[in-house]
């Protein structure tokens, strides 16, 4: 199906149900507009080039949201992106001399759905966010302008208190790269991925566990199949205290997929709390056997290895990604507080390769605190230092960003 006839499609299967919904609710509809206006400064010192990248972006996201009573919701959103130059590599305006930043121009429709939220339940139909966990397999990629989406169902059943069974069925990926990317398959994948993800909680405890059945029809080598298992947890007294994450999953070829590989992945983080500041210590593990290694292509790359994305794909030998954060929040500012972050990053493989055994290492640091109602600034900064693996690369955010109420 062409894609213009294919997005229609979709469009037009999320809304139908509309007309229906509207008829048989005796309650007024209420419209609620929504909007997040975004304003940044990305500055990019990558070693791998001659030129550093400066890109100063300006992204408004408008929509209206529809409550129908008995349940029944929908909304219609649409994305615009406006940069005022072209130093900087966006993926669709060519400019390759400079590093990367995937902020693209243009517009487009962000979600189109209708939904249902019921006692023990829920629906939605239609483009829409799906966020799963901590994002690490499944997310929206919110830190970058144009954010990921999916033309999905997404069902939710609550049967018993603290359980929470979820089910998706992805028909495309809407990418961060926009319509208008030079690599074709950067823009969006045709997929047929069953998400399953089913959770129990207990009081301070959370058990997860999930299965990824992730089939690109656009490029067969992507398609995986993903089982795993994650606990989350804390023992907290009056907010101190300790807590913690782990998880394991394996990773192997599905579907379509020509090739054959088996990987390990796990996270071991413990955290402790004290007087508003948390400390924590982790050990993330992508496996990889020198051909191939674990990926997660719909994840939300960016909060993962570090802000300078060196591994939102992962490289042939595998990833080990040891670290060490901390955060809080500090002082007051009109109507909050400034809210700070930083982390220590090293980076080796799981399996080395020319003797690139170790990556290299990398800082964070953000700062962040509301300047007005509901207008927040942030200030961020990564540095990455290389031993065997790209480039020396600095990168500093300045950011404004003013919201509707949620």
């Amino acid at each position: 199906m062409a894609k213009s006839s294919r997005n229609s499609a979709w469009l037009l299967l999320a809304c139908l149900p509309l007309a229906a919904v509207a008829q048989s609710v005796t309650q007024s509809i209420r419209v609620e507009p929504t909007w997040n206006l975004r304003l940044r400064h990305e500055q990019v010192d990558d070693g791998a080039f001659a030129r550093d990248a400066s890109a100063e972006t300006l992204r408004l996201r408008a929509g209206l949201k529809f409550t129908f009573g008995d349940g029944w919701s929908a909304l219609l959103e649409g994305e615009g992106i406006a940069s005022t130059g072209n130093r900087y590599n966006s993926t669709a305006n060519g400019q390759t001399a400079y590093p990367a930043v995937i902020d693209p121009n243009g517009a487009e429709l962000n979600q189109a759905w209708i939904g249902w939220t019921g006692a023990e339940g829920a629906a939605k139909l239609g483009r829409q966010r799906i966020l799963l966990d901590n994002q690490r397999w499944v997310g929206n990629v919110g830190w970058r302008q144009n954010e990921q989406t999916f033309d999905a169902l997404a069902l939710e059943y609550k049967p018993v208190a603290g359980v929470t069974l979820r089910y998706s069925w992805l028909d495309r990926v809407h990418r961060v790269n926009g319509d208008d990317a030079r690599d074709r398959l950067a823009r969006e994948r045709d997929l047929d991925s069953h998400l399953f993800n089913a959770a129990w909680k207990q009081c301070t405890h959370q058990v997860v566990g999930y299965a990824y059945l992730h089939r690109d029809q656009t490029v067969a080598t992507a398609s995986t199949a993903t089982y795993g298992l994650r606990w989350t947890g804390d023992r907290l007294r009056d907010g101190n205290g300790w807590g913690w994450t782990a998880e394991a999953a394996h990773q192997a070829d599905y579907g379509n997929n020509p090739q054959n590989f088996s990987h390990a992945y796990w996270l071991l983080e413990p955290a402790y709390n004290v007087r508003g500041t948390s400390f924590k210590a982790g050990w993330e593990h992508l496996g990889g056997n020198g051909r191939h290694a674990l990926q997660t292509p719909l994840a939300t790359l960016h909060a993962f290895n570090g802000w300078d994305d060196k591994f939102l794909v992962t490289p042939a030998g595998g990833l080990n990604d040891r670290y060490l954060s901390a955060s809080g929040k500090f002082g007051r500012i009109r109507d909050g507080r400034f809210a700070w972050a930083v982390a220590w990053h090293d980076y080796r493989a799981d399996r080395a390769l020319a003797g690139m055994g170790h990556y290299g290492s990398e800082w964070n640091a953000s700062l962040g605190f509301p300047l007005a109602t509901r207008l927040q600034a942030l200030l961020k900064v990564a540095d990455y230092r290389a031993d065997h693996f790209a480039r020396d690369t600095t990168k500093v955010w300045l950011q404004l960003e003013w919201a509707s109420a949620k």
